[in-house]
């Protein structure tokens, strides 16, 4: 595929100079760039004059506004006011995404009252079950199963080894990348009597006694509902509701190797980056962002437009627009405040030390 700097210019919605006429045919790093040949070539992505500094004389590229193209012999270039929102729209344009082919391929196994769009792409070896209902212009590629009454969206992408357990109920334009899980059981359940957990819950870490316990299953009743626009990264997995649907909000972007568990909310475009765990009926808001190796507990409420840094494990309850870090989270300047009195302990101890020492030898001459 290749679309000229003039038309790219105007799809990013962008300013472009030098030759527009001058094909694009994909994006590169400035040094892997070569000098634009008669059929096209690369555009570099030089949005920084650290990384305009290898570009090559005759080249095209994407800089920032104010950078000057000439003084780097470019051909043409286009200017982003927003560097990271033009490479979205760069890469979007130049994505070709799984090769699935269209139409329906022999192999996959769909059951004949599933109802399949228009314009449906299904790859080898897929399994759709009982009453499932995929929208227009979905791709899903090969080895990908859907339980019975399920629903996936118009304009789906779904990669392979995906997962899609029984009445999961997706949007439009849903995202799944390599092994997503979606709709496993929750990890939950009982004892008989009173279990080790929920003593010390009750007493806080004190043991009455401690005896033989036998785990029960609670089975998962309910299923998972997701919004429109949403993202799932691989291997992740979103476990179904005990009786009510786990929910997932519109325009959400969830990380690989993710952790939802049973009864969580999510709220609409939240961000959920890598190895984070969601425990059981916590409640996200709307707009918030979750760091790598987060940890929310279980049964708690995180409002709208938090922010949690790296690592950060939430016990507790978060109010909206509040900035988190640490374990246990807390405010983030507080949490800067104990890291700086965490470096001054050993002087300290040093300074304690030598007073202890003096306060001795004083009451010995005393």
């Amino acid at each position: 595929m290749s679309v000229t700097i003039g038309d790219l210019a105007n799809a990013l919605q962008a300013e472009a100079w030098g030759d527009l006429s001058l094909c694009v045919t994909g994006a590169g790093e400035p040094a892997q760039v070569d000098p634009v040949g008669p059929q096209g070539g690369l555009i570099a992505m030089a949005m920084a004059p650290k990384y305009a500094e290898a570009l090559k004389p005759g080249s095209i590229a994407i800089l920032a506004v104010g950078m000057d193209p000439a003084a780097y012999g470019l051909r043409a270039a286009i200017f982003a006011p927003r560097p990271r929102l033009v490479m979205a729209g760069l890469t979007r344009a130049f994505d070709k995404g799984p090769q699935v082919q269209p139409g329906i391929h022999p192999s996959a196994v769909i059951d004949p009252s599933a109802v399949i769009g228009e314009n449906a792409a299904i790859g080898p070896l897929v399994v759709i079950g009982p009453n499932v209902r995929i929208g227009r212009n979905a791709r899903i590629a090969s080895h990908v199963s859907i339980g019975r009454d399920s629903v996936i969206g118009d304009d789906a992408l779904l990669h392979p080894g995906v997962r899609v357990a029984h009445e999961v109920r997706a949007g439009d334009r849903l995202i799944l990348q390599p092994n997503a899980s979606i709709g496993g059981d929750g990890f939950s359940f009982v004892t008989p009597e009173e279990s080790g957990i929920e003593e010390i819950r009750r007493t806080l870490g004190t043991r009455d006694g401690i005896t033989q316990q036998h785990w029960t299953r609670i089975h998962s009743l309910g299923g998972v509902e997701i919004g429109d626009d949403v993202e799932v990264g691989a291997n992740t997995s979103i476990d179904r509701g005990t009786i009510r649907a786990t929910r997932i909000g519109s325009g959400s972007k969830i990380d690989s190797l993710v952790q939802i568990g049973h009864n969580v909310i999510i709220g609409e475009d939240c961000l959920i980056c890598g190895m984070a765990g969601i425990a059981g009926s916590a409640r996200i808001g709307n707009r918030v962002v979750l760091a790598g190796r987060v940890g929310v507990n279980d049964n708690i409420e995180i409002g709208d437009d938090v922010i949690a840094g790296g690592a950060s494990k939430i016990f507790t309850r978060v109010p909206a627009g509040r900035v988190v870090l640490g374990n246990p989270a807390v405010k983030m300047e507080t949490q800067m405040e104990i890291q700086k009195a965490m470096r001054r302990l050993p002087r300290i101890a040093q300074q304690l030390s030598k007073l202890q020492e003096t306060v001795t030898r004083l009451l010995e001459k005393g």
